[in-house]
């Protein structure tokens, strides 16, 4: 019999208890890999090329107030930006306020659209569709597929925000490289029906020539507006997208504080086991040296059977994170998710926090199995 299979052996000899190890360490290694998951989206993923030369001008003050229509142009000629669309949230209602009918609304500019956002993949029949038609719309395949919408099918979305009901035509049906679940209207049709929005833009998505281009575009528009009735706040997409996570408080503490939490948990628990199963074994550890083991062998296959149980433990639970998170990103709030992926340096990272601890949690208990004696191991009664 070869070490290896001695050590899997052992690992299993007592079932319940090694199912329950492992079970306890996975179930931390989900909440981990969870949470690094969402360290890397938010903080270290710098999203797709095409994000990174993306910048975002809103109001300085808040969300909630709009920007005139007219800073588009002036936006438009600061060196550097190749295109601007306004963005405005319609944040309607299909049909009921179910969560499974809940899906972001924008109102845009089709004609320039594309130029800021060029990953989206649509027909060119379809995007020249929706171009031509004020009271069209173009929705994404998953929603397509989620509300079995086809082409020429028409919506209606209930106005929550703006006194006006949006009956639209689906004429596109988009791609995007990762989840996303909007529909993008033309931004004309809410401005015709409502007399206090026309000129008016939530903000303004701008494609820059270059990421280099970011940093002196945002403020030299900032700059621009700065003593204006409605000053702006320009930042990069991806900045952007954080000024909503941090609505929530300190993220970044708070994540790291829960992962400690995690990896010291799991140690705790995962020593306590693994000292109950070794103190039982005293009476093998002789047996063992009677055979000729020696003390680094019998530390090895200790700490071994030890390191086993939480990387499987670590697998299972690394996998039932990635399940878990790909089933919340079908759900009605998942483009909140969109950029969140279970990478494999997060899942390398959640790995070797499984096996340090399982390394960590069995190395002194198995260094005082070792140093038994044989007599001393024979006459134990456990």
């Amino acid at each position: 019999m070869t070490l290896t299979r001695f050590v899997t052996k052992n690992a299993l000899r007592n079932k319940r208890r090694s199912i329950l190890t492992v079970l306890s360490v996975g179930v931390s290694l989900l909440l981990l890999t969870f949470m690094l998951t969402l360290w890397h989206g938010f903080y270290l993923d710098k999203g797709s090329a095409e994000s990174t030369r993306r910048l975002v001008t809103r109001h300085r003050v808040s969300l909630t107030f709009s920007l005139p229509g007219f800073y588009r142009e002036k936006i438009r000629a600061v060196p550097g930006v190749t295109a601007v669309v306004p963005n405005s949230w319609f944040g309607g209602l299909y049909k009921d306020d179910k969560p499974e009918n809940f899906f972001a609304q924008f109102g845009t500019d089709p004609d320039e659209f594309p130029k800021v956002y060029p990953e989206m993949q649509i027909p060119q029949n379809q995007l020249a569709a929706w171009q031509r038609d004020r009271a069209g719309v173009i929705v994404s395949d998953e929603l397509a597929q989620q509300h079995g919408w086809k082409l020429g099918d028409r919506i209606v979305l209930l106005g929550t925000i703006y006194p006006v009901n949006l009956e639209l035509t689906i004429r596109g049906i988009y791609h995007w490289p990762t989840t996303n679940k909007t529909a993008y209207f033309n931004a004309k049709y809410v401005e015709e029906a409502v007399a206090f929005f026309k000129g008016q833009a939530g903000t303004f998505s701008i494609m820059s020539g270059s990421p280099d281009d970011v940093a002196k575009i945002a403020s030299t528009v900032d700059d621009m507006f700065r003593n204006s009735p409605q000053p702006t706040k320009t930042e990069s997409e991806k900045a952007f997208g954080l000024t909503f996570v941090n609505m929530l408080g300190n993220v970044k503490a708070f994540i790291l504080s829960i992962c400690m939490a995690v990896v010291f948990t799991t140690l705790l628990v995962s020593a306590n086991t693994m000292a109950m199963s070794i103190r039982e074994r005293t009476r093998e550890v002789a047996v063992l040296k009677t055979l000729g083991f020696e003390r680094q062998t019998i530390l090895g296959l200790f700490v071994g059977e030890a390191m086993a149980l939480s990387i499987a433990g670590g697998l299972f639970g690394c996998g039932f994170a990635w399940l878990l998170l790909t089933l919340m990103k079908q759900s009605p709030m998942g483009f909140f998710l969109a950029q969140m992926q279970v990478t494999l340096g997060t899942l390398g990272v959640a790995l070797g926090a499984a096996a340090l601890v399982g390394f960590f949690s069995s190395l002194v208990p198995s260094y005082h199995a070792s140093r038994v004696e044989i007599v001393e191991g024979l006459r134990h009664i456990g």
